[in-house]
């Protein structure tokens, strides 16, 4: 039965002949593969399956559907193999998973990805055929860019949730891509391969675009046409909780946005008052701020280097898992810097807070342990001092952990052998 299923699923170019006992012949190979997520989408995937087919065969396209079922119970399993689908179950439950399974099964060198509610058409499938057989490796549709039928897309999606997503996205990764959740597009299975997505959510659409960008693939867009979908049912997709998943998984993705920039600003910020105020009080107008100010300058400047350093753990793990791509400046950051180097710093830093702390403490002993004053030269010192030994501790113990964050395949942070 498998077998038939896989020989429907082909659409052979017209006056060849294939020998189908053998297994596939030269001329059965796959050009493209349709790959449809679908769970419970029974009142469409027929409709989804049959323009498909249709496209491939009035363009002259060797082709095959491959539906990536997520567990559907309504009968849409038994359909889409009448139809001449190719059916992947997948047991990971996830719209990326469902996604990944279809696309792993697919044997085409260039792969087409649409939902299963009928909301695009596939008919239009030889138009993205058309920019890969131009040297497009990634060929994005562009609902806005196209047409979005009435009631095809909610308000707040169309006029807030994709233009908001999409524009973070160009500006945290500089992706020329303007309707960047747009569920239909295609891509070479080369290029899929390379990006190894890891997403098993909506959020899978954002790493797509994110991956392909920083790989720096020959990517398009052409419109697209968005039509009010045929489920039938409640759509799986929930608008504010999938919306914080993608700007959430953006955001992880960016950690020099996330974690570098405001750290870096909120310790800039910290050293400044604690360098201000060091030589005596200061008047803003009519406000006089002192020594209390002061402390705060030393937790901004704490709670920044904090921030920064678990931003740099957040890129380390990310480039030795894999899971970023393109990161070239940071292997030349890594391949200069080793864990004695912050061993070193961090010690050296913390040393010279502790002898200014000592100095102090000396100080007030000789006066004879008596109270320090809150706005006296003494209490200066101490913080000023003591800021420079709490830097120091968090740099030197923060040096281990990005070592231990850099043990991947076998290698340290810093050894010549770091870049493979």
């Amino acid at each position: 039965m498998q077998e038939q299923v896989e020989r429907d699923a082909i659409i052979s170019i017209p006056g060849r002949t294939a020998e189908r006992e053998g297994g596939m012949s030269q001329d059965d190979q796959i050009d493209v593969s349709v790959v449809i997520p679908c769970l419970n989408e029974a009142n469409s995937i027929a409709l989804c399956i049959d323009k498909s087919l249709k496209a491939f065969q009035e363009a002259d396209i060797r082709g095959e559907v491959v539906v990536g079922d997520n567990g559907s119970t309504d009968g849409s399993i038994g359909i889409a193999e009448q139809h001449g689908a190719r059916v992947v179950s997948v047991k990971l439950k996830g719209y990326g998973h469902a996604l990944r399974g279809g696309i792993d099964a697919a044997r085409g060198q260039f792969i087409i990805m649409g939902d299963a509610d009928d909301s695009y058409d596939f008919s239009e499938v030889p138009r993205f055929v058309t920019q890969w057989r131009e040297g497009y490796e990634v060929v994005m549709g562009n609902r806005f860019k196209g047409e979005i039928k009435a009631a095809a897309m909610p308000w707040h999606h169309r006029y807030i949730g994709n233009p908001v997503l999409s524009g973070v996205l160009r500006v945290l990764f500089h992706a020329r891509i303007g309707d960047s959740h747009c569920g239909m597009r295609g891509f070479t299975k080369d290029v899929y391969k390379r990006m190894d997505l890891r997403t098993t959510g909506m959020e899978f659409a954002s790493e797509f675009v994110i991956k392909a960008t920083k790989l720096g693939v020959k990517m398009t867009e052409i419109p697209v046409t968005l039509w009010p979908d045929k489920r039938g049912r409640p759509p799986h997709l929930r608008s504010f909780r999938d919306g914080w998943r993608h700007l959430r998984f953006m955001l992880l993705y960016a950690p020099n946005w996330l974690f570098l920039l405001p750290g870096s600003v909120l310790m800039g910020l910290g050293l400044a008052l604690v360098f201000w105020l060091l030589p005596g009080p200061r008047w803003v107008g009519r406000v006089r701020l002192d020594i209390h100010t002061m402390f705060f300058g030393m937790l901004f400047a704490m709670l920044g280097m904090q921030i920064i350093l678990i931003g740099l753990f957040a890129k380390v793990y990310c480039h030795s898992e894999q899971f970023d791509v393109n990161t070239r400046s940071l292997e030349r950051w890594l391949k200069r810097l080793r864990l004695e180097h912050g061993l070193i710093s961090g010690g050296l830093l913390a040393l010279v807070g502790l002898a200014g702390d000592i100095a102090v403490f000396l100080h007030w002993a000789g006066r004879g342990f008596g109270y320090l004053e809150a706005p006296g030269s003494e209490m200066r010192a101490l913080i000023f001092w003591s800021l420079w030994f709490f830097l120091g501790v968090q740099i030197f113990f923060a040096s281990m952990f990005l070592s231990m964050l850099g043990v991947s395949r076998g290698t340290f942070i810093g050894d010549k052998d770091f870049i493979q």
